[in-house]
């Protein structure tokens, strides 16, 4: 048989085993898997080198179309940075563009602000805002993955403002039921609004302004009570719930709980939890500030158990950028949210597999399989005959110093900046076409598409 790519001599992780074989690619699908392959118009060695999935990022902020946030992040700069980093599919959050993707004719803009820009596929997740719940229908018939609200504080309550806007429990209460409905999953931002937005306001009184400060002012039991709030709501609904960003081990406990009951409630962390703790938070100032927020040392070593142990369904990046100066004036002023699309991979693979022993095949649940099979992404996130050819090629033991020219983001700078990273993104494929190569940088660009289910 005549392949159009042979991926050869690499460490390839498979369903249920990483061992070094061959991958045949034919017409942008996985052909065959086996030793010896050959009949391939083009060949890559992998001698030494992880195959893996390519990564399914199920949070990222694209800024297209951006309004008065169009400097933020758009989805040429955005999805450069995800082929660079090795992720091939993400999954995009319906805020911070304006207008924010509430209902059929936003979701429209949003595709028609990303025509001929992507270079990796993307799909969208719908927002649950208090004044669309009678328009959510229009987004599942438009294929939407699933859906999201935000239990803390953002945005704007005005519906003519084109901005995102938190749920009230009337609203959650009612989203819930009309997804249950629409048989969609609901993603979460679990936090205690009031609660939280108060201490933050009692802090400024008080000329508090260290990273510890604002990580006081968000603490771990504002967490827990609305991923508690949200677990119940759901239970009376029947909606399918997936808790975003938990930073703590004890939300986590309470997906497990609610999960070995029957409840269908799955959860996701991000890289950051895992690589930067409270006092590094402290050093790095705003640039590492999100919500909720990054913790202390022993929160974090308890989160690496509840990973280890598999009760954390997968990692995203949620990619969060902004513009430098928003990252300015004070840590309570600053944008929370970090710019991490690029680095998971790599970050993720030094600090999980290469430090602490992760096996491949966990390894590849966590960064792909998992996310695409939660949003229904069929062709998505596996090494499998029939698959999308979509693969990261991943140098293991390979040192490198992320600089801000590293990055592929409209906006130069991460929180990563200056990280001593363990191990390097070599090539990324997407449908068997090779979009980013170590030394030479992204290529093949605007081979992305969007995804619907």
């Amino acid at each position: 048989m005549s392949y159009d790519l042979i991926i050869k001599n690499g460490t390839v992780i498979l369903e249920k085993e990483a061992l070094i074989t061959d991958v045949a690619v034919k017409g942008g699908v996985i052909a065959a898997i086996g030793q010896g392959l050959f009949g391939a118009d083009k060949e890559i060695d992998a001698k030494g080198l992880i195959v893996s999935p390519g990564m399914v990022d199920a949070h990222v902020h694209i800024t297209d179309p951006g309004g008065p946030r169009s400097d933020w992040e758009g989805y040429e700069t955005g999805t450069r940075a995800a082929a660079k980093g090795g992720t091939t599919t993400c999954i995009e959050m319906p805020l911070n563009q304006m207008p924010a993707t509430i209902d059929r004719d936003t979701l429209h803009v949003k595709y028609e602000a990303g025509k001929g820009k992507l270079s990796v596929d993307v799909a969208s997740l719908g927002g649950l805002v208090p004044h669309n719940i009678d328009r959510l229908h229009e987004l599942a018939e438009e294929g939407v993955v699933g859906y999201k609200c935000f239990l803390s504080t953002c945005g704007s309550p005005d519906p003519e403002s084109g901005d995102f806007c938190n749920v009230n429990d009337y609203s959650l209460y009612m989203g819930m039921k009309e997804l249950a409905r629409l048989g969609k999953i609901l993603c979460i931002h679990a936090e205690n609004a009031l609660i939280c937005d108060e201490l933050g306001k009692d802090a400024v009184r008080a000329g508090k302004d260290s990273a510890k400060d604002y990580v006081a002012t968000r603490p771990v039991f504002t967490e827990v009570e609305a991923v508690r709030r949200a677990i119940f709501l759901a239970k009376e609904t029947g909606c399918q719930l997936h808790l975003c960003h938990l930073s703590s081990p004890e939300a986590v406990e309470e997906v497990t709980k609610a999960r070995q009951s029957g409840q269908k409630v799955t959860c996701e962390s991000c890289g950051h939890y895992f690589a930067i703790d409270e006092d590094e938070f402290e050093v790095i100032g705003a640039r590492a500030k999100c919500s909720p927020p990054i913790r202390d040392k022993d929160n974090q070593n308890r989160l690496w158990d509840k990973l280890l142990g598999g009760e954390i369904d997968f990692i995203t990046s949620d990619h969060s950028p902004c513009t430098a100066d928003l990252k300015e004036g004070g840590i309570f002023k600053a944008w929370g949210g970090i710019s991490a699309l690029q680095n998971s991979v790599d970050i993720m693979f030094d600090e999980a597999v290469q430090k602490r022993g992760m096996e491949l095949v966990e390894f590849a649940k966590v960064m792909a399989s998992n996310p695409a099979d939660l949003f229904g992404l069929e062709t998505k996130g596996r090494i499998s005959v029939g698959k999308d050819a979509d693969f990261v090629l991943i140098k293991p033991n390979s040192s490198y110093v992320l600089t801000s020219e590293d990055l592929e983001y409209r906006n130069k700078f991460s929180a990563y900046e200056g990280r001593d990273i363990g191990a390097q993104v070599e090539t990324t494929v997407l449908r068997g076409q090779v979009i980013y190569k170590l030394g030479e940088g992204v290529s093949n660009p605007h081979q992305g598409e969007f995804l619907t289910v």
